[in-house]
């Protein structure tokens, strides 16, 4: 009996990953989702070094290239992923009162 092919083992990990991240994901409650966003975040940040250092090792000039357009990409998506787990934590925060609103309702 052959063994199976690398690319067919490979595709195999590839779906059975989209099928738990997408159940793990969507399962998530709304008061953990930002929290999990900020981690991903993190991890995809982690990700990027790894990247950057794959395409220094790459030795063809199309390596390369596809390498730090993967780079710059993957570094736009943690940014924003930031500045979104920013925005969202931030609605949580309690909202100051003015001094004038203050003074008014010491008067009543």
């Amino acid at each position: 009996m052959e063994a199976v092919s690398p690319l067919v083992f490979n595709l195999i990990i590839f779906v059975l990953a989209i099928y738990v991240g997408y159940h793990v994901i969507w399962n998530v409650t709304p008061a953990l989702h930002t929290p999990l966003i900020a981690l991903t975040n993190a991890i995809s940040a982690i990700i990027i070094v790894g990247a950057m250092l794959a395409a220094a090792l790459t030795e063809t000039t199309l390596g390369k290239t596809m390498g730090v357009l993967a780079v710059a990409l993957a570094a736009v998506n943690v940014f924003g992923g930031f500045m979104v787990t920013r925005r969202m934590l931030e609605m949580f925060k309690k909202k100051e009162r003015k001094a004038g609103a203050v003074a008014q309702g010491d008067a009543k």
